[in-house]
């Protein structure tokens, strides 16, 4: 049968901004803020819409960059060299934000990437382009399979630098996705989005995320800006122990980005927290065992249960473990016998495996023998 144990654990609940917490106003026509660790929303604005994300996009140019450079098939001390072509497209005159490269010049690698997350240089988006697939046309192919790869559903790209394309479009969650797999897996490299200014050609210039100015603890990643898109960020940063990744799009200017991005970096700080409601291997209930050499056998989660919480909603929280009892013989240690559902007021349930704490070995024929008859005669016990 299916048996359900139900509790009610203070100070230890999860809830997004759409639960019963009152609403955050951003002026972005496009928001998502999201805890980095758990990966949860604390606040959602037209977050699958997919719109033009101006140079926001390079970040995953960025990414295809450093994945070449974790797998080793580049370093960060070989060279691109610079095209006519990434020189005419990508530089100053075009009117867009560039590294300053010379037709010829061969750029380290490194320079490559600094050139791109604190620049902004479309010429060396075009650069990384070329090198790696030969033509920016076929690197956007590139750039397509990996963000299906990734299960960013709402994106799609025409070219590496963002610049106005009627293809070139990603969603707000899609970029908060890939911000968070960049700090994730490129951890020995993402310093570079946090570097202030870097100087290529004897010009220096500086990065243009507002937040490294303004924000404690701001680290990177990308602003964007173009007149379809207007003023864009995506923005990460650290208090504490947390990670938050705040994108959003659609301001009018560079003064409100800044003031709308710190504005909902710090609610999101001030506003919830995380907690560990459960920890690895521990128990959270013991079940019955039908045919085993032990009559029961203890439940417990297989990694630590982590949740983002609203700090106005820390006596809400319940958890159902559920599972069907007597679980029979023979058991493997770590095996999923039931679920363990986390709410908060009914609602934003987190669903967590229940696994076996150990083995538990099938009893032999005659012990199945008498388990029967104890059934038959004292029933289920």
């Amino acid at each position: 049968m299916k048996f359900n144990k139900f509790g009610a654990i203070a100070l230890l609940c999860g809830v997004t901004l759409c639960f019963g917490v009152q609403a955050y106003e951003t002026t972005a026509h496009n928001a998502i803020l999201m805890d980095y660790d758990t990966g949860e929303y604390l606040l959602v604005k037209n977050i699958t819409e997919a719109v033009p994300p101006a140079s926001m996009s390079k970040l995953m140019t960025v990414y295809i960059l450093m994945s070449k450079i974790k797998d080793g098939s580049i370093k960060l001390d070989d060279t691109f060299s610079v095209s006519e072509n990434a020189w005419r497209k990508g530089g100053a005159a075009t009117g867009g934000s560039t590294m300053f490269l010379s037709i010829g010049d061969n750029v380290s690698v490194e320079n490559i990437i600094k050139g791109i997350v604190i620049q902004s240089g479309n010429d060396a988006c075009i650069v990384v382009a070329e090198n790696i697939s030969g033509t920016e046309e076929d690197f956007a192919v590139l750039m397509n399979k990996t963000a299906k790869q990734l299960g960013l559903k709402n994106s799609s790209f025409a070219n590496s630098t963002g610049l106005p394309h009627p293809d070139q479009k990603m969603s707000m969650e899609d970029l908060a996705i890939l911000s968070r797999e960049i700090i994730k897996e490129f951890p020995d490299l993402y310093h570079y989005f946090s570097e202030k200014e870097f100087t290529y050609n004897n010009i220096k210039q500086g990065n243009r995320n507002p937040l490294l100015y303004s924000m404690k603890g701001a680290d990177g990643l990308k602003t964007g800006h173009t007149e379809e898109a207007g003023f864009c960020l995506a923005a990460s940063a650290v208090k504490g122990d947390r990670r938050l990744i705040g994108v959003m799009s659609g301001m009018n200017s560079n003064k409100e980005r800044s003031e709308e991005a710190e504005r909902l970096m710090s609610w999101g700080f001030r506003e919830f927290n995380n907690f560990k409601m459960f920890s690895k291997d521990q128990t959270i209930t013991t079940a019955k065992v039908w045919y085993g050499k032990q009559k029961t056998v203890d439940l417990t989660v297989a990694e630590d249960v982590l949740k983002t919480i609203h700090l106005s909603q820390i006596d809400n929280v319940k958890t159902t473990a559920e599972f069907d009892e007597p679980i029979k013989a023979p058991i493997k240690a770590g095996q999923k016998v039931g679920e363990l559902k986390i709410s908060i007021a009914d609602k934003n349930s987190l669903t967590v495996p229940l696994v076996a704490a150990k083995d538990v070995e099938k009893v032999g024929l005659l012990g199945r023998f008498w388990a029967n008859v104890k059934y038959f005669v004292f029933g289920a016990k």
